[in-house]
């Protein structure tokens, strides 16, 4: 077991860096608390590798992957709406004040989504197919966990340096482009449109922020229309 357990966490601790997992979870960590994130990212590692356990171990199927795309991407296109929505109508504690008892669902499953036959969980299932299952399952789940995690340290590093309403602009940015991607690469296949969609939103979201930018900063830099010094008669 012990062997199951190091071998697939540091194999799955690889795949997950750069991944986009890793990129959800600094999504979320930009706006939410890290121990709230943390928690959704442990419920979906434990269940995206029982899973895979279970298909490696016992079943030696594939799940359908197209299916599972279209849910995904409909999924990270409500999150992005979601959002944005949260961005434009509520400050940092109204946001806050709904973590406990939304936000772990909307991780957990985005996360679950997103891994379903990613190359995480079909490294899990070809590790478990001829290893102990439970330390491949134990393993994969720490390994998922600590890759993650590293996006939490910088999500939140950001959270600390960065306005709330860019945070949550940036946060539905990404969450599109998932959806995006997902949709048109992963569920219909159409790769040139894929990265058409992505990067022409990229392009338009980057252009406005650098708009804004220079218009912000010239009104920041005009001179300030001098006072008229009134003085009395003597």
């Amino acid at each position: 077991m012990l062997g199951a357990i190091l071998i697939s966490l540091a194999v799955v601790f690889v795949a997950e860096l750069g991944d986009k997992s890793q990129i959800i979870t600094m999504t979320y960590a930009l706006r939410h608390r890290w121990w709230v994130v943390l928690s959704g990212v442990g419920i979906a590692a434990m269940i995206v590798h029982g899973v895979s356990v279970a298909i490696g171990h016992f079943l030696g199927v594939t799940l359908p992957e197209k299916p599972i795309a279209f849910a995904a991407a409909t999924a990270f296109l409500l999150f992005a709406a979601w959002t944005w929505r949260e961005g434009r109508n509520g400050g940092d504690d109204e946001v806050r004040v709904a973590e406990p008892r939304f936000i772990v669902l909307a991780i957990v499953s985005s996360f679950v989504l997103a891994e379903l036959g990613d190359k995480t969980m079909l490294a899990t299932v070809a590790l478990a197919s001829d290893r102990d299952a439970v330390g491949v399952w134990i393993g994969a789940t720490v390994g998922m966990v600590l890759a993650d995690g590293v996006a939490i340290v910088v999500g939140a590093m950001l959270h600390k340096r960065l306005p709330e309403g860019f945070l949550h602009a940036m946060a539905s940015v990404l969450f599109l482009l998932f959806g995006l991607w997902m949709l048109f690469d992963t569920a219909l296949g159409w790769r040139v449109v894929a990265l058409a969609a992505t990067g022409s939103v990229a392009a338009v979201v980057l252009t406005v922020s650098v708009v804004r930018a220079v218009r912000a900063r010239r009104a920041g830099t005009q001179p300030s229309a001098p006072r008229e010094s009134s003085t009395e008669p003597v």
